[in-house]
């Protein structure tokens, strides 16, 4: 709708913002003690939008399967229930390396790379892993021994 003023150049406006506000990629305290990330958004008062956190779940998941591919590629020999296993593990704890996150479950990752699913699940059922996540341990357990989807 026009009122006759000139249009708000939007490139310009955002140009000039993501010069002022400078990009963070984690969150740090700015010069009130807010918490704030990327162009200053207010972690404190600024509710995320869902759109915004669904971007960043599809993000970190992409992110998670690339993670897959690099480091163990063989990953994608495995029926599509099993490489979602693997997927939310990597998506949940981070691919790491062999003292945190997937990579450190040597044996476990040894015995789904040998179609030993049960003792794969036993695995994941008796890590540090599990007793954090509980639930979500034991369905994708269920899911690595058996090949089920199981979503609850």
């Amino acid at each position: 709708m026009s009122n006759g003023l000139p249009t708000l150049d939007l490139y310009r406006l955002l140009t000039r913002l993501k010069k002022s506000e400078g990009f963070r990629a984690r969150p740090y305290r700015d010069t009130e003690g807010v918490w704030t990330i990327g162009y200053g958004w207010n972690l404190d008062s600024v509710p995320m939008p869902e759109s915004i956190a669904e971007a960043m779940l599809h993000y970190q998941a992409v992110s998670a399967v690339a993670d897959l591919d690099e480091r163990l590629p063989w990953w994608r020999d495995l029926d599509p229930v099993r490489q979602s296993v693997l997927a939310d593990m990597a998506f949940n704890m981070g691919i790491g390396d062999a003292e945190h996150g997937l990579l450190s479950f040597r044996n476990t990752l040894l015995a789904i790379k040998a179609g030993r699913y049960a003792e794969a699940a036993e695995g994941m059922r008796a890590s540090k892993w599990a007793r954090q996540v509980k639930g979500r341990a034991e369905r994708l357990a269920r899911m690595m021994e058996t090949g089920q989807e199981a979503i609850e």
